[in-house]
């Protein structure tokens, strides 16, 4: 513990981060009458962090080919030592976060914290939400197995009914008219590389502009 302490000192007389954190984001003054609904917010982000956790380690054994990706989950869940406590810290973590972002996103709502001047803290906020519920789609059909796959395919089968372009994007969606190796493929891709990056940019913007403008008052 004291090696680790040093190591923090010695990095902190160089970079002078302590009393920067400390004074700027710490000791930052919130409203009085503050109440459960105000930690949605922050139940999300940990919940985000432990799915992050618990997808890199899913990814040392996942592998995004039809033929081997459900073996992978298998092998994963009940093969490998606490992975089906990992898989399933995975998937509980992304159900309730679906629920606390909805959740936070009707108090803020109700609390009229989109108001002027945090609008673009709303729309970044609604951007979020939809990267969240991308985040379901393309995790639900990496298992690869058949409830995973008929409902894939329904669901991919809803952006036919979109008017002059619905055609073309389902055939990007699936890489060809039927679910297949590309299908998965570009799935596995959305859900570990593309959906996550563009989640982390959209918070530290959604964050930044918390601590610019502050909690909302409560009713």
């Amino acid at each position: 513990m004291k090696v680790f302490k040093r190591i923090y000192y010695w990095i902190d007389e160089r970079v002078e981060m302590h009393d920067y954190i400390k004074k700027k984001i710490l000791d930052k003054p919130v409203p009085k009458g503050l109440n459960l609904s105000f930690c949605f917010g922050g139940i999300t982000f940990f919940l985000f962090l432990m799915l992050t956790a618990t997808g890199y380690f899913m990814t040392l054994y996942y592998a995004p080919l039809p033929e081997q990706a459900y073996h992978a989950v298998y092998h994963m869940t009940y093969e490998i030592p606490m992975g089906r406590l990992v898989r399933g810290v995975h998937y509980w973590s992304a159900n309730l976060m679906m629920v606390t972002v909805f959740l936070h996103m009707i108090r803020v709502f109700i609390y009229g914290a989109y108001k002027k001047p945090r609008e673009l803290n709303w729309i970044t906020g609604v951007l979020l939400f939809s990267l969240v519920l991308a985040f379901g789609f393309t995790g639900y059909l990496l298992p690869w197995d058949q409830k995973a796959y008929w409902a894939t395919k329904v669901g991919t089968s809803m952006v036919r009914t979109v008017p002059f372009v619905g055609e073309y994007v389902l055939k990007i969606m699936r890489g060809g008219d039927e679910l297949g190796a590309l299908t998965l493929l570009r799935f596995y891709s959305l859900h570990v590389i593309f959906l996550p990056t563009a989640f982390v940019g959209l918070l530290i913007g959604h964050f930044f502009m918390i601590r610019k403008h502050g909690v909302s008052t409560p009713l």
